[in-house]
């Protein structure tokens, strides 16, 4: 009987560790956070790892512990883009071809459409919570601010561009802008510094998180857009480094892009912008301003990196950083826009970099950060619309790694996430119909694994459009700066000549016409308008 006793006795606690291991196998293990970093009007080769000399560590450790894309694509400026990234959607279906002005038309609405839904909205269907700090620029009327586009809690400025400092209108007849705080109109005091405020939001809203649940976190930093407000101590730290030139700048990035792989060593550097001066033929005067207006760019990218780390830090400290998908992209290439505008009411009396002053860094130094590519921010030549692009998760993203092949969109960001988080996109939401997403999940692809990417992208946004086909890229430029109307096709290899050097649009009338044609036939489909609906919308206005 006795030992009948411990042979029963056995076999209950076989059978108790055995259901125990059951359960330990079907636990499902938490997914990951996903924080989407991006970053405003910086160019293709603005941080270190993608070939600047600008100081950047924070984000060179991102890319060494994760991956790079080279062939990462935005949508040409700051409206579309965010619109693309938080729908999955091209920005015309997204409700926002242009900017947030609203034509009446439902591809140019200035703000998201029902019929979108954000990565917000579907992954707090997912048991996420959801955090927006920084930019937002997609709807400025209260009722389509980010709480009610699927975000917990947000740090929002609203619209698109303002000093760092305050929120001064700077045009005549503006309205001054908004900040909003969890639903509600935010009114900063003397302390505000948009930069360190988006860094240190985002990092307290991190702190404060139940790590029971994951979390998603937009963060739209305005950094670097105009105006160049930067620190005196930043400041000093690149001043008189942008002596030796826009010329030799984007000679020794393009030197290091080479060397690290982000370009290969067949691709030529395009040429100076039609509209720069030698720097050898300026004055030693006028070469003191411009140091001085590069100065302040790389002040603003090196403080946002910093207020980046201190993001990371954060996660570090609550042991959530492994478990955290981190990508980082910008919305659009290097600005070339001049500020302030002539009929600026603001006062620009002020040491450039302080509250009382508004510099760019105008179209030299914006053809620098652009190496080795053509144009600026709202083209749609590769200048314009190409982002360096950073993932860094360091459960399934192989370190140090980088794709030089596959072919990615900002609207691929939905479903990307989506794949990570388990979740799926919605048919319908809120009793409203969604639009299907043509984005392309790139999660195998940030694994380490082989896959082509999108065959064919299109873009539209004011009058500037594009197709990009199997390598073939067809592109019009409304207007060019010191040329004027254009408003014709150009036809470029891009497997063959990814600069854009040698246009072919005239001995390949066949190509241009197949490609024009494709393109028509998505612009009808999504609703971007040709040049003159346009500017009968804006008329009737």
């Amino acid at each position: 009987m006795k030992l009948l006793y411990y042979i029963f006795l056995l076999l209950i606690i076989i059978a108790c560790n055995t259901q125990r291991d059951s359960t330990t196998d079907t636990k499902t293990e938490k997914p990951p956070n996903i924080l989407i970093i991006l970053v405003d009007d910086m160019g293709y080769s603005d941080i270190g790892c993608f070939g600047s000399e600008i100081n950047t560590p924070n984000l060179d450790a991102l890319a060494a512990g994760g991956m790079r894309l080279t062939r990462f694509y935005n949508a040409a400026r700051c409206c579309p883009s965010r619109a693309s990234l938080l729908t999955g959607l091209y920005p015309h279906q997204a409700g926002i071809g242009s900017m947030t002005n609203d034509w009446g038309h439902s591809s140019y609405r200035g703000f998201l459409s029902k019929n979108a839904v954000t990565i917000a909205e579907v992954l707090k269907g997912s048991g996420y919570d959801t955090y927006q700090v920084g930019k937002w620029h997609v709807g400025e009327a209260p009722e389509h601010w980010p709480h009610k586009r699927g975000f917990d809690q947000h740090f929002t400025f609203v619209n698109g561009a303002s000093s760092y400092y305050n929120l001064w209108p700077y045009r005549d007849g503006q309205d001054s802008m908004q900040m909003a705080y969890n639903g509600e109109r935010f009114y900063p005091g003397n302390n505000l510094f948009m930069p360190d405020n988006f860094s240190d939001s985002a990092a307290a809203f991190i702190e404060r998180h139940d790590t029971e649940k994951p979390f998603f976190m937009y963060l739209a930093y305005k950094s670097p857009h105009w105006p160049l407000h930067a620190t005196p101590e930043d400041i000093a730290k690149y001043k008189g480094k942008y002596k030796i030139g826009w010329d030799s700048l984007r000679v020794q990035r393009y030197e290091r892009m080479k060397a690290m792989g982000i370009i290969g060593e067949d691709v030529p550097l395009s040429e100076r912008f039609a509209t720069v001066e030698k720097w050898e033929d300026i004055s030693e005067e006028q070469r003191e301003d411009w140091d001085t207006k590069m100065a302040l760019y790389a002040a603003v990218v090196d403080r946002m990196d910093q207020g980046i780390g201190r993001v990371i830090n954060s996660l570090k400290a609550k042991e959530e950083f492994d478990n955290t998908l981190i990508v980082f992209l910008s919305d659009n290439g290097a600005c070339h826009e001049v500020m302030p505008p002539r009929n600026s009411p603001y006062p620009v009396d002020g040491e450039p970099g302080s509250e009382r002053s508004y510099p760019s860094y105008d179209p030299p130094w914006a053809n620098a950060s652009n190496t080795p590519y053509r144009y600026f921010k709202s083209y749609l030549l590769e200048g314009g619309m190409s982002t360096p692009f950073i993932a860094h998760y360091p459960k399934e993203i192989p370190a140090g790694s980088m794709n030089t092949t596959t072919v990615g969109h900002i609207m691929d960001l939905m479903a990307t996430s989506l794949d990570f988080a388990g979740a799926s996109y919605p048919e319908t939401y809120q009793q409203n119909t969604i639009t299907p997403t043509p984005g392309q999940s790139l999660a195998a692809v940030l694994r380490g694994q082989s896959q082509v990417g999108h065959e064919t992208l299109y873009w539209e946004h004011n009058k500037n459009k594009a197709i990009r086909h199997q390598g073939w890229k067809l592109v019009s430029s409304y207007r060019v700066l010191g040329e004027g109307l254009r408003d014709r096709w150009e036809l470029y290899n891009l497997n063959e000549d990814p600069a854009e050097l040698n246009d072919l649009a005239e001995s390949m009338p066949e190509k241009v016409r197949e490609l024009e044609k494709m393109y028509l036939k998505w612009a009808d489909e999504v609703g971007a308008l040709p040049a003159s609906e346009i500017d009968s919308l804006r008329a009737s206005l």
